[in-house]
């Protein structure tokens, strides 16, 4: 018996809350879903199947169009109702070099991945003084003439929090850090990696351009190679560096979210949308970012599969395609269901890798709350509280919060997630079954009950009016 079975039998099973809003036919299935799922190994057959068959995929590469292919036969065979591909276009970028060397005044070659749509360098690269900056914010403020010809380091430290909180501050550097530095004339641009371990592992990640600024070539190094830097830097004496990308832009590339339905038997017009993306950046094998998410709503879908009855209202199991290069399968859902939502019952996305979830959080109509206090009672025994009202349901989500969907953040714990995030090292041996197991049980209570629910979350008109309002806390 693993701990959270453990936890689950020392703690009362009904709760009056839950007792008040479900039938207890309803609890009892949604009890059976917890235990169930507890005793199995939370889908790892779904992320170490996708690890070992295709690896990484890359949105727009030949992997990408395999994973696809995976998704929709382990979908099929999994007994869904319907299973279909919606299109998704978007343009893409491959890496084929990157380089960054230390040439003066000691010469050493470091640890680099060349950042999301960085474009090329000349043959041979770029060599030119380093100049450094403490964050994105120092480089925004300097003047130009400390920026023109150089090649500029932003040796911002990302800070591990089990929220992931230090990420947001931290990744600025990499989202536009080349944008400012080409603004002021910067040669190419070296970052600190976004990540939070001592390994020399450098991790990857997309940039954001305004069409109108120059495209300036940039790399990631990794976090011992940063610290080197930084101490050569301080040494006060001039440092020069080669800085070397070869890459590739491709205009337009079809790939598809891939979607599986467990079909309501009394409301199949309404959903419970859950929700990982299917591709991956080209390091590592994507097994925390996002196989484990995948495992983790295939696996919840698979439980409600196995029931001897329907849920009230269907539920969607979501691949989305091209998360990492910029929400593409997100923008495209949100703008297929933008006359729907008040059809989309929530939202939920599992995308923070497999660590175990310790809080429910719920953008939901004043009414529903209740309905969210007593899912929550369901989830208590998994270790899960009670969060508060400010959710986005997951980055594929982001592009419906405008539409007023409905959404749950299900949140992991992410202290460690960073020590691997966009690198070599995202691999199976990260992922903890019985972890993943509590996040499939999670999540399989939560689309069970959600179903369920004798109300409707507000998704759409109520929401967007109640936040209008200020209502929501």
């Amino acid at each position: 018996m693993n701990s959270f079975s453990s936890l689950a039998l020392s703690l009362l099973l009904v709760t009056p809350a839950a007792a008040d809003l479900f039938s207890e036919q309803d609890l009892t299935v949604a009890r059976e879903l917890r235990e169930r799922a507890l005793a199995r190994d939370g889908g790892f057959d779904v992320v170490a199947d996708l690890t070992t068959r295709i690896g990484p995929r890359m949105a727009g590469t030949e992997a990408d169009a395999r994973a696809v292919a995976w998704a929709e036969k382990l979908l099929n065979e999994a007994g869904f109702d319907r299973v279909w591909l919606q299109p998704v276009t978007f343009p893409t970028w491959h890496r084929k070099l990157e380089r960054a060397v230390i040439t003066s005044p000691v010469e050493f070659d470091m640890v680099t991945l060349a950042l999301g749509f960085s474009p090329a360098t000349p043959e041979g690269g770029l060599v030119g003084d380093v100049v450094m900056f403490d964050d994105l914010a120092a480089l925004e403020a300097a003047d130009p003439a400390d920026v023109e010809g150089r090649i500029v380091f932003i040796r911002n430290r990302m800070e591990a929090a089990r929220d992931g909180s230090g990420y947001g501050p931290a990744v600025q550097a990499r989202s536009i850090g080349a944008r400012v530095a080409a603004e002021k004339g910067g040669l190419a641009l070296m970052i600190r990696s976004i990540g939070t371990s001592s390994n020399r592992f450098a991790h990857t990640g997309t940039q954001r351009f305004d069409a109108d600024t120059r495209a300036l070539s940039a790399v990631a190094i990794s976090n011992p190679d940063a610290d080197r830097l930084e101490r050569l830097i301080e040494l006060g004496e001039p440092v020069q560096a080669l800085v070397e990308v070869d890459a590739e832009f491709v205009e337009a590339y079809t790939s598809h979210n891939v979607i599986a339905e467990i079909t309501g038997e009394k409301y199949p017009e309404q959903i419970v949308a859950l929700g990982a993306h299917l591709d991956s950046w080209d390091v590592g094998t994507g097994a925390l970012d996002d196989g484990a998410g995948i495992a983790i709503i295939t696996e919840a879908g698979r439980l409600i599969l196995d029931l001897d009855r329907r849920p009230d209202r269907s539920i969607h199991i979501i691949y989305f395609a091209a998360e990492e290069i910029g929400l593409w399968g997100g923008r495209v859902w949100a703008e297929e269901n933008a006359d729907n939502f008040h059809n989309i019952q929530l939202g939920a996305e599992s995308d923070f890798g497999a660590g175990p979830i310790y809080e429910i959080a719920a953008r939901v109509s004043d009414e529903a709350w209740p309905v969210i206090e007593a899912i929550q009672a369901e989830l208590a025994p998994l270790g899960i509280e009670l969060g508060g009202r400010r959710a986005i349901g997951g980055p594929d989500f982001i592009p419906s919060a405008p539409f007023g969907m409905a959404a749950v953040d299900l949140r992991q714990d992410g202290t460690t997630y960073f020590d691997y995030h966009h690198t070599e090292n995202d691999t199976l041996d990260k992922i903890d079954p019985e972890e993943l197991a509590q996040n499939a049980a999670a999540y399989a209570v939560l689309a069970w009950l959600s179903a369920q629910s004798p109300l409707n979350f507000g998704s759409g008109e109520t929401i967007l009016a109640e936040e209008a309002g200020g209502n929501a806390d």
